[in-house]
């Protein structure tokens, strides 16, 4: 028999085994068995051991096999390759484990709210809460899931967050740490046999993205592009896609009063439209404020019976008294609050839209030398894309002083593993076809860099995607910036005109034209560095600055 059979036999032989328990069931189950505590609102606390606080990406493996080798881009940092043998052993390791378990919970959901391409995923997990994640993140099976292009072809996680790995055994197999020993967790994914392993992660987040990791392998291939995007929707139906890494503002700008939420984080986009793969959301506490993000706010601290509440809070501070301060970061950064979509008040329930009017790229810039907003056609959108650009800001890692470009390609890096010209190319031919307006919106910074200029004020970036969605910045007139390819309209309104040039906000012109020689130079370094030997059309390659 074959891993697959061998798990569900032994499942059938065991007793204590919840296959789609009701929700409150699970929320019961994880409070019995100590894995939450109840808050004083009725949400459910949970905390993980230091070395889950976050992904862990040297520990997130792909399994290479020949079927596959040549669809993935192994020069990025984050495919990691794992041995097919090695992989066995752990699957040998997980059938023992399982095996001595008292109680499993199984989940049949799918990955997609269209039926069209939904991945059926069945979780098998020791954890209740892990079990409960799976069941706000993942959506219900539907009915019509026999139309699907993975019908038949299902895709088995199993999670067993507080299991480890025995060190000797994997010694030189798996990733060596600082002290010389071996890495006793693994996050593993296997393509061709559609079984992936969460081993010694307690990390919600490690379950979600391994399922879009698959999704974004799997789609590409169908002719579906995979987004790490929001999406909502205005009253007129026209959907808008937001792309941007941490910081940049993509949850607070995607919730709208005046729009339907599709999604907060990963969507589809086929040839019938967009849809969300999502049935929750798992969004960010740190800091949380009511005023700037109420909508997640209510979500996640609205008082209600536990048993009807569910969100789950992952390693936010809570005091005795069951209350959360979501702005003590003593324990970590990476607190985390998950939730269904039904929870947020202005959601729009299928998930699924036409096709994007407008995609917004979203970008930090702590340089202060791009505009507030450009309009990018086809081959600078593909650019943009590949590049998937912001800062990181002094003082948020041991060590920088000064602002860093980070490069993330398609503003989801660790989860798109593929070659880049499929995701690239993809994005070009949908934007061309279906005649979607891109624009990139800087929400960094203006008059000078972090330190000396101020970040763009949210009235002018709310003013700026309010011209971007009603389509007056498409009849606009604009100028091309020389350095970085772009084009920025001369005028917006509800935008000082004099603050669209960034280079008008300097003090110093000749500083700011330094300033953006380096950040180019930055680009150019950056694009040869990892797509040098790839095959992108000429076309993008001179979107690069210093081409």
């Amino acid at each position: 028999m074959n891993f697959l059979e061998e798990l569900t036999a032994l499942i059938d032989k065991k007793g204590n085994v919840q296959i789609n328990p009701k929700r409150r069931d699970l929320i019961k189950a994880a409070v019995k068995n100590r894995e939450v505590l109840v808050s004083k609102n009725g949400a459910l606390a949970t905390w993980t051991r230091m070395e889950s606080t976050g992904r862990s990406p040297k520990d997130t493996l792909t399994v290479k096999r020949p079927e596959i080798d040549w669809e993935i881009d192994w020069d990025s940092p984050n495919n990691l390759p794992l041995a097919p043998e090695t992989f066995t052993m752990i699957l040998e390791d997980v059938l023992a484990r399982v095996a001595a378990k008292d109680k499993l919970y199984i989940t049949d959901r799918v990955v997609g709210a269209d039926s069209r391409y939904a991945l059926p995923v069945r979780t098998i997990s020791d954890s209740a809460v892990t079990t409960l994640f799976t069941a706000t993140m993942f959506r219900p099976l539907p009915k019509d899931i026999a139309r699907s292009i993975f019908h038949g072809k299902p895709f088995t996680l199993v999670a067993l967050p507080g299991d480890k790995l025995d060190k000797q055994k994997y010694s030189g197999l798996l990733r060596k740490l600082p002290d010389g020993s071996t890495s006793d967790m693994v996050v593993a994914m296997d393509f061709v046999q559609n079984i992936g392993v969460v081993m010694g992660s307690a990390y919600m987040g490690s379950v979600k993205k391994l399922m879009f990791t698959v999704m974004n392998y799997l789609l590409p291939k169908a002719g579906i592009l995979p987004l790490h995007a929001s999406a909502n929707e205005g009253r007129d139906r026209a959907i808008a896609l937001f792309l941007g890494l941490s910081g940049t503002g993509k949850t607070t700008l995607s919730a709208d009063a005046e729009r339907a939420l599709l999604g907060d984080d990963e969507h589809g986009w086929d040839k019938h439209g967009i849809a969300n793969f999502e049935f929750g959301c798992y969004a960010k506490l740190i800091n949380l404020n009511p005023a700037k993000e109420p909508q997640i706010h209510h979500a996640i601290t609205h008082e209600a019976p536990y048993l009807k509440h569910g969100a789950i809070v992952e390693n936010a501070m809570m005091y005795p008294d069951g209350t959360f301060d979501f702005n003590d970061s003593r324990l970590i950064e990476n607190s985390r609050g998950s939730y269904l979509l039904s929870s947020l008040p202005n959601i729009k329930k299928s998930s699924r839209g036409k096709h994007p009017q407008t995609i917004i790229f979203l970008t930090a810039d702590a340089n202060g030398v791009l505009p507030p907003v450009a309009k990018l056609d086809q081959d600078q959108a593909m650019f943009w894309f590949l590049m998937g650009y912001t800062s990181k800001l002094a003082g948020t890692e041991t060590g920088i002083v000064e602002p860093v470009s980070t490069f993330s390609r398609f503003f989801g890096q660790p989860f798109m593993p593929r070659n880049p010209n499929d995701y690239a190319a993809l994005l070009g031919a949908k934007i061309k076809k279906h005649r979607t307006q891109v624009y990139l919106v800087n929400t960094g910074w203006s008059g000078g860099p972090y330190g000396e200029g101020k970040r763009m004020d949210i009235n002018i970036t709310r003013a700026i995607i309010r011209a971007v969605l009603n389509g007056e910045l498409d009849r606009a007139a604009y100028v091309e910036d020389k350095t970085f390819h772009i084009n920025i309209p001369t005028a917006c309104p509800g935008v000082p005109a004099e603050i669209l040039q960034p280079k008008n906000t300097w003090k110093d012109p000749e500083a700011f034209e330094n300033r953006a020689k380096k950040l180019g130079a930055e680009f150019s370094a950056h694009f040869d560095r990892v797509y040098g030997n790839k095959n992108l059309p000429e076309a993008v390659r001179r979107q690069c600055p210093g081409k």
